[in-house]
């Protein structure tokens, strides 16, 4: 698996917009306090509006493709997730990747295009988007920079145990509703000792079990050594009271593999950043990337 190099303060930094359209406000907020640091690279049609995407699917595999091809853009960072990249991802040139490897940052709808980065040898980094880091604090953007620019993931610790172990593998995954979609289409090439990352939200319990039951039938989790749980934020509990963590935990663990909870990664407050594609150990309640 390539590591890109990490960008460095004066680099070029591509912004595109893969899946739905952005808030403009937060947008120019993130913007603004990354041109303090890196020369943005940002084509004027990145604010095209077609319904619930950011322009067609050509203008956007268009714009994705641009900055993969520019040897002068160092990383590209998309502006928001929501709903498109499965649209595009299996179309681009991943080739153009491949030869020049850049770390593609996003996550949620981008966790569609860290699919096919991994799945053509290159490391990806599941991490906040262009419009998350408008409205973030300090802390939680000096946590980003650490993560871009020095590969600084952690380690995560006091996570929950649900299934003890010790396991080592390739950090894999993302969104869960994005895999699932991936394995649907055919696009999902699990790495064979994948410690496999999960979060979602605004998802109902049984919705949840309906993906990890076609992931699990489907033999998609069959090579998988652990799992890491993140937020399962608005995943609330129908009126028959089940909640998402009871689904998680009575799906998961007939793999027979190490599992933890309560991870620092998701759709709420705490994203932490962390790399996917690379070397990770899970082990008494904590996450090492290595």
């Amino acid at each position: 698996m390539k590591r890109p190099p990490f960008p460095a303060p004066g680099d070029r930094v591509a912004i595109v917009a893969p899946s739905s359209p952005f808030d403009e406000d937060r947008y120019r907020r993130g913007a603004a306090w990354l041109s303090e640091r890196y020369a943005l690279v940002v084509r004027d049609d990145v604010h095209t509006r077609h319904g619930y995407l950011a322009g067609e699917d050509a203008r956007r595999k268009e714009e994705l493709e641009a900055a993969l091809r520019d040897p002068t853009i160092r990383a590209i960072v998309a502006a928001r997730g929501g709903f498109g990249a499965t649209r595009i991802s299996a179309a681009v040139d991943w080739s153009l990747l491949a030869s020049q490897p850049k770390w593609l940052v996003g996550f949620s709808d981008v966790t569609a295009l860290h699919v096919e980065a991994v799945g053509h040898g290159v490391m990806a980094l599941h991490a906040p988007m262009l419009a998350w880091l408008g409205d973030a604090n300090e802390p939680a953007r000096a946590a980003w920079l650490a993560a871009f620019e020095q590969g600084d993931y952690g380690p995560w610790s006091e996570l929950d145990v649900i299934v003890e172990g010790a396991a080592e593998g390739t950090s894999f995954g993302g969104n869960l509703a994005l895999i699932e979609a991936c394995a649907a289409s055919g696009r999902l090439r699990m790495p064979k000792d994948a410690i496999l990352f999960l979060e979602d939200c605004t998802e109902r319990p049984y919705r949840l079990d309906r993906m990890l039951t076609a992931l699990l039938v489907g033999g998609h989790l069959a090579q998988v050594r652990g799992v890491v749980l993140g937020e399962w934020a608005d995943c609330n509990p129908g009126p028959d009271g089940v909640t998402a963590e009871q689904v998680l935990g009575e799906r998961l663990s007939g793999l027979g593999v190490p599992i933890v909870g309560r991870a620092p990664f998701g759709h709420g407050a705490i994203n932490r950043s962390f790399p996917v594609g690379a070397r990770c150990r899970i082990e008494r309640g904590r996450v090492h990337f290595l």
